[in-house]
């Protein structure tokens, strides 16, 4: 038996716009810190739409400069459907590249890697193909925002 090697489709492309970050100090396993999640935009092909004032990303920063991005938001499409969104990723790169993107310099993101997984869920009828779909990204960080552009796993 052969199992099929899974394809990608595009889905859309999010700009989240963010809030200053809050430093929570040192965890358990990393530095700790919450970035609030206060809008942005939703543009692709099927899904359109704006991303509310509502969720924030809890990071977690590792001694040796690995972000683990743990978020949770939610999506308002052009037609009035709200979707929430988990979304957990990682992002790192050399520290002289790391230490750029935190200063909030433009960065190509090809410098470094920013990668995420997401699941998401609605109760509209209109989207409930988000119920059954797994999602993977690419992403950027910029100054006051991050560009995720996710892909369903066909």
């Amino acid at each position: 038996m052969t199992l099929s090697t899974p394809g990608l489709s595009h889905v859309c492309d999010l700009t989240v716009e963010l809030d200053p970050i809050r430093e929570m100090g040192q965890g358990r396993g990393g530095a700790r810190r919450i970035i609030p999640i206060v809008g942005g935009l939703m543009e692709g092909p099927r899904l359109q739409g704006r991303v509310l004032n509502v969720g924030a990303d809890w990071q977690t920063v590792f001694a040796d400069g690995l972000a683990e991005l743990d978020t949770r938001y939610a999506l308002e499409t052009h037609d009035g459907a709200v979707i929430e969104i988990q979304n957990y990723g990682l992002r790192h790169g050399p520290p002289e590249v790391m230490a750029r993107v935190a200063a909030g310099e433009p960065v190509d993101p090809g410098a470094y890697y920013m990668r995420t997984h997401a699941r998401m869920e609605t109760g509209d009828a209109r989207y409930a193909w988000v119920n059954r779909t797994l999602f993977v990204g690419t992403g950027a960080r910029l100054a006051d925002k991050v560009k995720v552009s996710l892909f369903a796993i066909d």
